[in-house]
């Protein structure tokens, strides 16, 4: 589970690598190089060619890069 906070405080959790996807895709606030790498990494786990642990990373880098503040909670 990943867990991030905008600039606003406001927070989302995400569960899911389709839920990932759909922010990345829509609802993402930048459009960057991050952005793009966390994209292909989640769809790339969700094809069973990359790890999660990739695709999360790569997500929160995305975040990172986006002004939001992540924190990955294990569930």
């Amino acid at each position: 589970m990943t867990f991030i906070v905008s600039q606003d405080g406001d927070a989302q959790t995400f569960t899911t690598p389709e839920q990932a996807r759909y922010w990345l895709q829509r609802k993402w606030p930048v459009t960057d190089g991050a952005r793009l790498r966390a994209l292909r990494q989640v769809e790339a786990a969700m094809d069973c060619v990359a790890s999660i642990g990739s695709a999360r990373r790569a997500f929160l880098a995305a975040a990172k890069s986006a002004g939001f503040s992540p924190d990955t909670l294990m569930t």
